[in-house]
């Protein structure tokens, strides 16, 4: 059955993706699967892994609103997978390959969303990068310290998946378009709804360009990817739809990602986490699965963060409280 798969690809697949039998394979060999391919099994650990499970409890941009319906982290995760896979399909890229990177890039994100990044960074001496620890969980943390062994390419794509950075595949860099498209969308339907703007507070001349509605804007934004990029060795946008894509980002920045209700929670989350960073650097010995080893192999200050980045919004609160608020006490 994977030989089939084989074949597909090298019928159907662009020549410029990446085809599953030529993978650079893996740290660890392994006895191959005789059903999956190589980025179809990565998928699946990262999809049954407990750090993507965690996702669920760890904030997008709003720490613990109140409603069903605002973003998680793992919904983000849902949403960039599916933008992933419809521009991968599009131009003939490796969709299982696209789809385990996309399942794979926030693994590492830290509790409260990008102000617990920002607070882990500053705390720690050599600084704290979501992208980086991703990787970190698939090749180290995740399976009980034994990592997930992935492929090359899934490991490379997670860690590069920012729009700053070059992943080695053109199904990495769809990744990371992908990224940009679903957050920015997602957090403005999240803004609306929390009544931080109002749908008539977004730039006419971007509206104009991209769409009224998120729908729009996502399909406007797909299709300058596939315009630009169709029978290319390359992932771009064109230039008009991605000039108004950055300019709708830095719009969310000013606006909403800095506004009162997003950043209102912001000091005590520091408080918190600078709290407890100081703590477990004092009591590493306290961290669940410590061991003398790890710190000696990687120092106290990564065995810290390893776990606190891993914790959600929720155990991050719970493990403050019981280290922190005095437990109420009676005589019998």
């Amino acid at each position: 059955m994977k030989e089939r798969t084989f074949k597909m690809e090298e019928q159907f697949l662009s020549p410029f993706a990446k085809k599953s039998i030529n993978t650079e394979g893996r740290d660890n060999t392994e006895i191959p699967c005789p059903m999956r391919t190589e980025f179809q099994r990565d998928r699946d650990r990262i999809l049954y892994s407990k750090a993507f499970r965690r996702l669920k409890n760890k904030t997008q941009v709003f720490y613990s609103p109140e409603g069903d319906h605002y973003r998680t982290r793992l919904t983000h995760t849902l949403d960039v997978t599916q933008v992933a896979r419809s521009i991968a399909r599009s131009l003939y890229l490796n969709e299982d390959l696209a789809e385990a990177i996309a399942l794979g890039h926030d693994l590492g994100h830290t509790p409260f969303g990008h102000s617990g990044e920002r607070i882990l960074n500053k705390l720690c001496s050599h600084g704290f990068k979501h992208n980086v620890q991703s990787r970190r969980v698939v090749e180290i943390l995740e399976n009980a310290g034994n990592g997930l062994n992935l492929t090359k390419e899934v490991r490379d794509g997670i860690e590069n998946h920012k729009m700053s950075l070059n992943p080695s595949t053109l199904e990495g860099k769809v990744v990371s378009f992908s990224d940009w498209i679903a957050y920015i969308n997602h957090d403005i339907d999240d803004a609306i709804d929390a009544k931080i703007i109002t749908e008539n507070d977004l730039p006419k001349n971007l509206v104009k360009v991209l769409g009224k509605t998120s729908r729009e804007r996502i399909n406007t934004m797909i299709l300058a990817i596939v315009s630009a990029s169709d029978g290319q060795n390359k992932v771009a946008m064109e230039q008009e739809v991605f000039e108004a894509t950055r300019l709708l980002r830095e719009f969310l920045f000013e606006v909403v990602y800095n506004s009162k209700q997003a950043r209102g929670e912001e000091i005590k989350a520091e408080r918190m986490l600078s709290a407890m960073y100081e703590y477990y650097t004092i009591h590493p010995e306290e961290i669940s699965e410590y061991s003398e080893d790890n710190i000696a192999k990687w120092g106290v200050e990564t065995v810290v963060c390893d776990y606190l980045s891993g914790m959600t919004d929720r155990y991050a609160v719970s493990t403050f409280n019981s280290i922190y608020i005095p437990k109420s006490w009676k005589i019998s």
